[in-house]
Order: structure tokens, then sequence, then C-alpha cells
């Protein structure tokens, strides 16, 4: 069981990531490299464990059939590590403005996700043990040992997505009570990290719900900034006396969901102005707690993302970073999965392409401009940016050109930051 935790720890390396504008991998080569190593160790790994036995002890032919084909592939994986190379890759530096809050970011360097974990959930609904949304979408409980492993991965920071639909609960007048156990739960994990001094990003995650979470429109706003309020309060009680190595980050890829403008922010739109506004105030609102708190967080260092966490959501001129008791402790949170045809869109789907050419400006023109933008609209104005998930899936055994796609990505950003 722990080869098989491992394992799928370790696969999820290069799946998504964390990088940051204004602070980005020391040697995005090494990085790179050492993602590699993980990703295809783990696949190794696991597919060695994917063999059963039936009630007799005695594999069937069909299991050993099975086996085969996936011993086939796991000896494909490896060929393909084995064959594998770091690409040398030069990218102009721009200028980086000086001060604290860069070097804060560029000490994170590279980051990972603790996906489908703690942010798990079944629409709300917990039945029994609350600690068991854990597990519901099929990844083990996170332990000591596993975080041991990212931090020996060479793993800077950790990003703990949260989800908290389900772990509140709502009393008759209206106040919302944060579960204790849920919260001690995220306490512990939080602590994993930290015993590994990590640098540690939490938020509320899967929380976009017009019933039993936040919706980022007028119309649902006082219930919204009740339910964020409840969350965060609680929160900033908890880890008021952590020091700077944790951030928070207040909500993730806040959108309308459900809707026309789910993942296609447009600026022109009523519903999309709507929601930016509403996006603005529940940032805000979430700064005024976090400080008010006191201990630590009159401090501390403050992710917000825009519409989506989308380059569109932060770059419209709807979006605002709020105003803040504290000096340059705000950092713009971005997501970026980018080109999307190559990172992220299903293989199967038209216009799905598996190749990455550092060399070829069809794959390297949206991390350009992404890049570009994010240091024009920012790092040039002395707000930093994380860029707290990005990636690309495996298609079809391309290793390489996975390497090649996180060596420019990173190096894209470490030029800019």
């Amino acid at each position: 069981m722990k080869r098989k935790v491992i394992a799928m720890m370790l696969a999820a390396v290069m799946v998504t990531g964390l990088v940051a504008c204004g602070g980005a991998a020391e040697n995005a080569q090494q990085t790179a490299a050492e993602g590699t190593d993980e990703s295809s160790g783990a696949s190794a790994a696991k597919g060695t464990e994917e063999a059963t036995v039936n009630e007799t002890g005695v594999q069937s032919e069909e299991q050993t059939g099975k086996e085969e084909e996936t011993m086939t592939a796991v000896e494909k994986a490896q060929a393909e590590r084995a064959a594998a190379t770091i690409k040398d890759v030069e990218i102009k530096e721009e200028v980086i403005p000086e001060g604290e809050a860069f070097t804060f970011v560029k000490n994170m360097k590279v980051g990972w996700n603790l996906g489908n974990t703690l942010e798990a959930h079944s629409n709300g609904q917990i039945s029994g043990d609350e600690l068991k949304t854990e597990e519901v979408w099929g990844n083990p409980v996170t332990t000591q040992k596993m975080i041991d492993e990212v931090k020996k991965a060479g793993f800077e920071t950790i990003r703990i997505p949260i989800t908290w639909r389900g772990h509140v609960t709502v009393a008759e007048d209206g106040s919302i009570t944060v579960s204790e156990v849920w919260l001690n739960r995220v306490k512990e994990v939080v602590d994993y990290a930290v015993n590994n001094d990590m640098y540690i990003i939490i938020n509320t995650h899967h929380d976009i719900d017009p019933e039993n979470g936040y919706y980022p429109s007028t119309e649902n706003y006082e219930r919204s900034e009740a339910y964020l309020s409840a969350i965060w309060t609680a929160m900033a009680e908890t880890f008021k006396d952590y020091d700077e190595h944790l951030i928070f980050e207040s909500l993730n890829e806040p959108r309308l969901t459900g809707s026309t403008y789910e993942w296609n922010f447009q600026a022109g739109a009523s519903e999309c102005q709507d929601a930016a506004e509403c996006i603005n105030r529940l940032n805000q609102t979430f700064v005024d707690i976090v400080r008010a708190s006191g201990g630590n967080n009159a401090q501390r260092y403050l992710m917000l993302p825009g519409y989506d966490a989308s380059l569109d959501g932060a770059m419209t001129d709807l979006y605002r970073l709020p105003t803040d008791t504290a000096e340059n402790k705000l950092i713009v949170s971005v997501h970026a999965y980018t080109p999307y045809n190559f990172a992220l869109q299903s293989p199967q789907e038209s216009g799905s392409t598996d190749t990455f050419s550092i060399d070829a400006s069809a794959s390297t023109k949206d991390i350009d401009y992404l890049m570009n933008s994010l240091y024009k609209k920012y790092v040039s104005q002395g707000i930093p940016v994380v860029i707290g998930e990005f990636g690309a899936r495996e298609k079809n055994f391309n290793l390489q050109d996975r390497l090649d796609y996180y060596v420019y990505y990173i190096s894209s950003a470490r030029a800019r930051g």
C-alpha cells in the first residue's frame, strides 16, 4: 500500500503545478528534470501493482493478460524516460522591481498541488464520518510521509486546495459554523508541510454553489459574503500565529457556474460585469477579515484571483486589488493551462495535440502572451503574480514534449521575475 500511495502522489507532479512571476524556479532545467524522474518512476511503480489475484490466490488468464499489457506500458514509459533530454532555452530577462514581495515570491520557486484530496466533495452531502470526504475522489488519506516525499522531490511550496461545503452548518437564525473536526484536519495537513519548512497556500476551493456555498452575483451576494466570512474568520483565527510561510488564497476560480460565461469571461456582458464586481467585493471582505484577526495575519501575504482565476479575469479593468492596511502584501492569483490544446484538452477532442516544440511559435506563443501580459500589467508595476495551477496531461507517451513544455513555461516565468 505504501508503494501505491507514493505512486499516486508523485504521478500528480506532471499534471498540475505552481509557478510564480516575480520569482519562479532558480533552475528551470533542473526542476523539469526532477519532475520527469518522479513522474516516470511513479508510473512504473503504480503499474507493477495493477495485477490482481482471484479468490484462490491464482491469477486468471484474463488477469495475466492485463498484467502483460500493463507491463508493456511500463516498458514504454521506462524507455521514454531513458531517452528524455533537458533542452537549453534562452529567454530575454525583463527588469524586475526590487522589494520584499518579489523576494518572497522568488523563494517560493516551483510548487505542487495536493489535488483531489481536501478539495474532494460529494456536492456538499456527507453521511457519517465527514473526514471520509478526503478519500471520496479515490485518493488516499494524506500523511506526513507523503508530504515529506514532496519536499524531498525538490518542491519548496505546496498548495492545499480545500472545499468547505458539507463542513459548515447553518442555524435557523442564519449564523454559520465551521466544523472544528474539518478545521483540525486542515490544520494537521498544513502542519505536515510546516514540518518541512515549506511555503503553504490554503484556500476555499469547490465552494461555488448558489444553494450551499457562494455564488458571485448580486442576487446571491449577501449569503455568499456570510458564507465566506464564516470560513475565513475561522481559518484566520486558527492560523494567525503561523509565520509568513503560510499564504491565504481567497477563492478558487470564482465564476458563474452553469452559465454561458462559466469558462468564457466577456467583459462586455452585464452578467460578467456583475460577477467581477462581486468577486472584488468578496476579495475585499476576505482581506478585511484576515487583517482584523491580528497576530501574523496583519502582515500575511494574500493571493487574490479575478474571474475564473483566468488571464482574462486578471487583465480586465473590471478586476481590482483590494485596499489593504498592510503594504505590498497582495499577490495576483492566476491559473493557466496554456496552450490549452496541448496542456489540458482531451486527446479525443478535435484540435488536441500531444506535441510541443520550444523552437516553434505555434507551441510557445500562448505562453509568451501569458507571461508578457502578466509582466506588463502587474510585475513591472511592483505587483507579484503566482500561477497557482499549470501543467500538461500525458498524451500518447509524450514525456519529451511535456518536458520541453515545462522547461519553456518555467523559464518564461523566471525571465519575468
